[in-house]
C-alpha cells in the first residue's frame, strides 16, 4: 500500500543515511603543516614550484634544494622494493644492498582474507621502503580483477570490493604508521593490459561507485592514503590523468582527498586539463608539466593559484614522510628476518586447497618415494615479465622447500615434465599454448612409476601473466594438460599444485588428482610454506579472492561480448614502449570498452544465472572441519553486530575464513542475488567452539544514487546468509536494514 507518510520518512532516513556514509572520513596527517606549507610556497619562483610537477629521475621527483626540501623517491613494486635503476633509464644500477622481500604478490594476499596481516605486510614493504631510501611505495594495486585473462591479476586483489578495500586501506595503514607513503592504483578501471594505453572504458555511474571504485574510496577514507596514480586508460571518454570526474568530484569533493596524485608512467596527454583536473607529478618526464606548463602559466591559461594547490599537496605528502639521507640509503641489507617472516605468515595463509580425496596431509609413514614433476617446482617467481619484479635476496621454491622438510627417508626424483613458456624464445615461434615436450613427459612418467605419490606443480609463470598483456586464454600452458592425463595413467596417486597469479582451466588436473591446491606467486618463502601445507605442519585456510570459471566463455566480459576487443595497426602497449624508447600506444583509434554487466562482477554474475563456475568465490577447504550454529543478529548505530556459533569439529587445528552475504530479494533496487558484507578470519584449536562477532556496517549497505550522486541506504528487510564460501552459507537469518 503506497503510504505518503511512510514515503516522507523513508526519503528523510535515506538522506540522514546517505550523509553518514560520505561525511565519515578518517583522521588524516596530511593537514598537520597547513601554515608551514603555506610559508614554503609563498616563498618559492614559480620555477621551483613548476620543477615539483614532474619526473627529476626515472623514480624521483623534485623537491625543493633551495630550501633543503628533498626529493620525493618513490618505490617501484606493490609486493618488493624494485632494485635501483639508473636515473634516465631503465637500465640496472648493478648495486649489491639493494635487494629486497619478494612478498606475496596481490591475490596471493587476498586468499588470506586478513585484515591483521595486510596491514603487517604493509608495514614490512614499508621498513624496507625506509632502509632503501624511499618515501612512497608504487602500491598497493587495487584494481578489480574483472577478467581472469588480466596481466595484472597476480598484482591485484579480488573480484569483490569489500574484500579489496579492506585488505587495501589495512595495507595502507600499515605502511603509513611505519612511515611511507602508499600509492593507490592504478586510478581507476584499468581492468585489462590489453590497449590499456587507449582503451575507453564506458560504465554507469552506480557500477563504478560500487564495484570499481569502492576498494579506492574505503583505501582513501578509511586508510587515510597520501597517494593515488592515475591509470593509463580513459572513462567514459576522458584520460584518467585529466579526468576531472575521478580527480576533482569524486576524489577530491566526495571522498575529501588531501594528498597527490602521479601518473602511470607516460601516461599523461595534455598540460592544461591534466593540471587543472588534479594531476600533480608527470612521471617520469617533462612533456606536459614542465617547459610547456610553465609557459602556461606565463600565457595565463593556468592559473599559478592552481600550481599553488598542486605544489601544496605534494608538500603534505612531503612533511609527513620523514626524508631518508641519500648518504644512509642502500647502506643496509633488506630482505632480513623480520620482513621475511611476515612473507611465511601471510604464504601459509594464502594457499588454498581445492580438492582433496584424502591425499593431503602427506602420510609420511606410507610415502617414501616423491616424483616431483613440473618446471615450476623449481623455477622463481620475483622476477619475469614486464613491470613489477624484486631482486630478492632469497627465493624459496617448491622443491627447495619440500628438500628441506621432508625426513631424509623420503626420496625425491624431480623432472621437469614440461618446458616453460620464455617470452625471450618468440624468436622460436613459441606461446604460451606450444605442444608438451613428449621426451620430457616420457621421464616425467617414468618418475612417476618408480613412485608411491606423485606432486605435480602446473600453472604458470611471470613471463605468462605479466604487465602490458592479457593472457588469452586460461588453458594451461606448455601441454600441461597432456601431461596430467600421463601421470594420471601411471596409475599412482597425484597432487597437483597451480602456481599462478589468477584462474586456469583445472578441467584437465581436477579429472587427474586425487588433491588440487593453488599456491599463486607465494614470495619470498611460498615453497616453505607449501612445504608446511602438503605435510600437515600448517593446515590449509587460503579462500579463493575470485572465482574461478570453468571456462572463458562463462565470463561475464566474454560472454557478452565486450572483451577482447579488436584492434588494427596498434602500436604497442604503452609502458613496453617507454621501458623500450619507443613513442608506444598512443593509437588514437578509439576502443571503447562498454561494461555491460555493471555490477554483476565474478560471483555475482553465476548467482544471478545460477551456473556454477568451476571453484567459487571464496571456496577453500582444511584439514580441519567447521560447523557453524546458532545464529543471532542484533541492529547497531553502526550497522548490525551478526553472532554466531563456529565449532572445529575435528581432531586438527585450524583456521576459518567465515564470510557473511547479504540478499535483499525484496529490494525494489535492482541488486545482485547477494554480496559479501563482512569477514572474519577465526583460528580455533581441534575441537574447541568460539562465540564468533562479524560486524555488518551501515556504510556498506548503501548503494549508490545516482540522481543524487551520493550513498543512500534502502530501508527494509534483508537477509544474512554465513558460512565458509560464497557457494557454502550452511545459516540464514532476517534483519530489518534502518
Amino acid at each position: 500500500m503506497n503510504n505518503p507518510l511512510r514515503n516522507i520518512l523513508a526519503a528523510a532516513l535515506l538522506t540522514a543515511c546517505a550523509a553518514t556514509a560520505t561525511a565519515q572520513r578518517y583522521p588524516t596527517r596530511l593537514l598537520d603543516h597547513e601554515p608551514q606549507i603555506t610559508a614554503i610556497i609563498n616563498g618559492m619562483t614559480l620555477e621551483e614550484k613548476i620543477a615539483m610537477l614532474h619526473g627529476k629521475n626515472m623514480f624521483s621527483s623534485e623537491g625543493i634544494p633551495r630550501l633543503n626540501i628533498a626529493d620525493m623517491e618513490y618505490a617501484d613494486g606493490p609486493f618488493g622494493i624494485r632494485e635501483e635503476m639508473e636515473p634516465h633509464s631503465w637500465n640496472s644500477a648493478h648495486l649489491t644492498t639493494d635487494s629486497a622481500t619478494f612478498f606475496p604478490t596481490g591475490s596471493a594476499l587476498a586468499a588470506t582474507w586478513s585484515t591483521e596481516w595486510a596491514y603487517a605486510y604493509g608495514r614490512a614493504m614499508s621498513r624496507e621502503a625506509r632502509l632503501r631510501g624511499k618515501d612512497m611505495i608504487l602500491g598497493p594495486a587495487i584494481n578489480i580483477q574483472r577478467i581472469p585473462t588480466g596481466g595484472r591479476t597476480y598484482e591485484y586483489l579480488s573480484e569483490d570490493p569489500l574484500l579489496s578495500g579492506l585488505l587495501a586501506a589495512a595495507y595502507t595503514r600499515g605502511a603509513q604508521d611505519d612511515g611511507t607513503a602508499v600509492c593507490l592504483k592504478h586510478f581507476a578501471l584499468n581492468n585489462q593490459e590489453d590497449y590499456r594505453g587507449f582503451v575507453d572504458v564506458r560504465i554507469s555511474d552506480r557500477a563504478m561507485h560500487e564495484i570499481y571504485l569502492k576498494p579506492f574510496e574505503m583505501a582513501v577514507r578509511e586508510g587515510d592514503a597520501w597517494g593515488i596514480m592515475a591509470a593509463y586508460n580513459k572513462v567514459n571518454g576522458r584520460w584518467c590523468s585529466e579526468n576531472a570526474q575521478l580527480l576533482t568530484t569524486i576524489l577530491r569533493r566526495q571522498w575529501q582527498f588531501p594528498g597527490m596524485v602521479i601518473s602511470d608512467w607516460g601516461g599523461v596527454h595534455s598540460t592544461v586539463d591534466a593540471v587543472t583536473a588534479g594531476m600533480n607529478v608527470e612521471m617520469p618526464g617533462s612533456r606536459y608539466f614542465g617547459q610547456a606548463l610553465l609557459d602556461s602559466v606565463r600565457a595565463g591559461t593556468v592559473s599559478e593559484d592552481v600550481i599553488n594547490q598542486r605544489v601544496r599537496e605534494i608538500l603534505r605528502v612531503r612533511m609527513a614522510v620523514e626524508p631518508v639521507a641519500k648518504d644512509v640509503a642502500n647502506r643496509t641489507p633488506v630482505g632480513n628476518a623480520p620482513e621475511m617472516e611476515v612473507a611465511l605468515q601471510v604464504a601459509r595463509r594464502a594457499i588454498v586447497l581445492l580438492k582433496n580425496d584424502g591425499l593431503l596431509p602427506l602420510d609420511l609413514r606410507r610415502v617414501r618415494r616423491i616424483a616431483v614433476i613440473g618446471e615450476n617446482a623449481v623455477t622463481p617467481m620475483a622476477l619475469g615479465g614486464v613491470g613489477a619484479g624484486v631482486k630478492t635476496r632469497r627465493e624459496v621454491t617448491p622443491l627447495d622447500g619440500l628438500r628441506a622438510l621432508l625426513p631424509p627417508q623420503v626420496k625425491i626424483t624431480y623432472a621437469p615434465g614440461y618446458k616453460s613458456y620464455d617470452r625471450a624464445s618468440r624468436d622460436q615461434h613459441l606461446s604460451p599454448q606450444q605442444a608438451g615436450d613428449a621426451k620430457l613427459v616420457a621421464q616425467a612418467v617414468k618418475a612417476a612409476r618408480q613412485a608411491d605419490l606423485v606432486i605435480f606443480f602446473a600453472g604458470d609463470n611471470r613471463e605468462v601473466e605479466t604487465e602490458g598483456s592479457d593472457r588469452k586464454s586460461i588453458t594451461l600452458p606448455s601441454g600441461q594438460d597432456a601431461l596430467a592425463r600421463a601421470l594420471a595413467a601411471s596409475r599412482r596417486p597425484v597432487v597437483t599444485v597451480l602456481v599462478a597469479g589468477g584462474p586456469v582451466d583445472v578441467t584437465a588436473v581436477e579429472e587427474s588428482s586425487g588433491a588440487l591446491l593453488v599456491s599463486w606467486f607465494n614470495g619470498s618463502m611460498g615453497g616453505t610454506a607449501l612445504a608446511e601445507v602438503l605435510t600437515g605442519a600448517v593446515a590449509p585456510s587460503g579462500k579463493l579472492p575470485m572465482s574461478w570459471p570453468r571456462r572463458l566463455g562463462d565470463v561475464p566480459a566474454y560472454a557478452l561480448g565486450t572483451y577482447p576487443q579488436q584492434v588494427e595497426n596498434s602500436q604497442g602497449d604503452i609502458f613496453v614502449g617507454l621501458v623500450n624508447n619507443r613513442r608506444g600506444d598512443r593509437s588514437r583509434q578509439q576502443l571503447l570498452a562498454p561494461y555491460a554487466e555493471e555490477s554483476l562482477v565474478g560471483y555475482r554474475w553465476y548467482d544471478g544465472r545460477d551456473q556454477a563456475p568451476a571453484y567459487p568465490f571464496g571456496h577453500g577447504l582444511s584439514y580441519a572441519t567447521f560447523r557453524y550454529s546458532a545464529p543471532d543478529a542484533v541492529a547497531t548505530a553502526d550497522g548490525i553486530d551478526v553472532h554466531f556459533t563456529l565449532t572445529n569439529t575435528s581432531a586438527v587445528d585450524g583456521e576459518e575464513v567465515a564470510q557473511v552475504y547479504v540478499s535483499r530479494p525484496q529490494s525494489a533496487i535492482e541488486r545482485p542475488v547477494k554480496e559479501l558484507k563482512a569477514f572474519r578470519r577465526v583460528a580455533l584449536k581441534a575441537g574447541e567452539q568460539q562465540r564468533v562477532t562479524v560486524t555488518i556496517r551501515r556504510a556498506d549497505l548503501c548503494h549508490w544514487d545516482e540522481q543524487a550522486q551520493t550513498w543512500m541506504l534502502e530501508p527494509g528487510s534483508l537477509n544474512i546468509l554465513i558460512g565458509g564460501s560464497s557457494a557454502d552459507l550452511p545459516l540464514s537469518i532476517t534483519a530489518n536494514c534502518m
